[in-house]
């Protein structure tokens, strides 16, 4: 084995245990989990070619987030934020009508598959993977939202923030400042702070899942929170309250043919694969639901249609 290749392996066996976390990291920056991926590879690009210089001031961990962190900040230079439809406007008010054409030139924001995060940082910091946290980080500057994530997520210490981004400690201290002022702005404080349940979540799913594939239209209004939110990304239109919420769902359940649910995670979140079956009988992918639980009941909807991601979560296009 030649020296190069000697290096290689043992750079590959230090680094790749914290390969899932800095995909979360990635993730929280950019709201994609196809544009984490690919810069969770550029990170790793970085780190091999300058692993010569890797001194261990820092841990091997912080160096790699360090990298990890200019790479986010460099892709995102020019690019507009990943919303969902709930911060592009008002709720709609005719949860009956045909929906409008979907808006196919918004870089939505994913939802990021439980399995391929570190199960041990899923637990300890999923309240940072919720979506609602994510969909808020996104109306921060970039800058502002690397601050945020080092200093509130990750806990580094504000001269450490300062360091990775070139800057003074007074200045790390105060747009933490403003990123949390922004963030109780765009976002209810439970969203951001509530902590997920995962025995009443999986509760709460079950139920959420017989209702949907038995098409019981009052069991399933009877697990909606009074101020439940319902989006479905590409469409803009988006709906708040029980009644309009169980309107929507009632005028979309009778047109399908029958559904099936598959329980799966996402963000730290219950979520489900929803399945329509077509004229001939097949049951073919149709939409991923992400539930906000929150008090033994429903809170948010996100209904995400792109049917590529499936096989992210591990889950087939078609059910035999």
């Amino acid at each position: 084995m030649t020296v190069q290749a000697a290096d290689r392996e043992e750079f590959v066996r230090l680094t790749d245990p914290y390969r899932r976390e800095l995909l979360a990291h990635c993730y929280r920056m950019l709201g994609s989990v196809d544009e984490a991926e690919d810069l969770v590879q550029e990170t790793y690009l970085r780190a091999w070619r300058s692993y010569d210089g890797y001194e261990g001031r820092a841990s091997l961990r912080t160096w790699l987030h360090r990298i990890a962190t200019n790479t986010c900040l460099t892709a995102l230079e020019g690019l507009v934020r990943r919303p969902t439809p709930a911060g592009l406007g008002e709720p709609s008010q005719t949860p009956e009508e045909p929906l409008r054409a979907p808006a196919t030139d918004v870089p939505w924001l994913q939802p990021l598959p439980d399995a391929l995060v570190d199960p041990a940082s899923v637990v300890a910091a999923r309240g940072s993977l919720r979506l609602a946290l994510v969909a808020a980080l996104q109306h921060l500057p970039a800058r502002q939202r690397a601050v945020l994530i080092l200093r509130d997520v990750l806990a580094w210490r504000a001269a450490e923030v300062a360091a990775v981004l070139g800057t003074s400690t007074a200045a790390v201290k105060s747009s933490l400042q403003r990123a949390r002022a922004r963030l109780a702005e765009v976002a209810p404080e439970e969203d951001l702070l509530a902590e997920p349940d995962s025995a009443a979540d999986r509760e709460v799913l079950d139920r959420y899942v017989a209702a949907f594939e038995n098409a019981d239209m009052d069991a399933l209004l009877a697990l909606l929170r009074d101020g439940v939110e319902l989006e479905m990304p590409p469409y803009l239109e988006w709906f708040r309250g029980a009644k309009d919420v169980h309107r929507f769902l009632v005028a979309r359940l009778h047109q399908v043919g029958g559904t099936r649910m598959l329980p799966t995670r996402a963000n730290g979140q219950p979520a489900t694969a929803m399945y329509t079956r077509g004229a001939d009988g097949v049951l073919r992918a149709h939409a991923l639901q992400v539930l906000t639980v929150e008090e033994g009941a429903v809170r948010r909807i996100s209904v995400f249609l792109d049917t590529g991601m499936f096989g992210r979560f591990g889950l087939p296009e078609v059910l035999g």
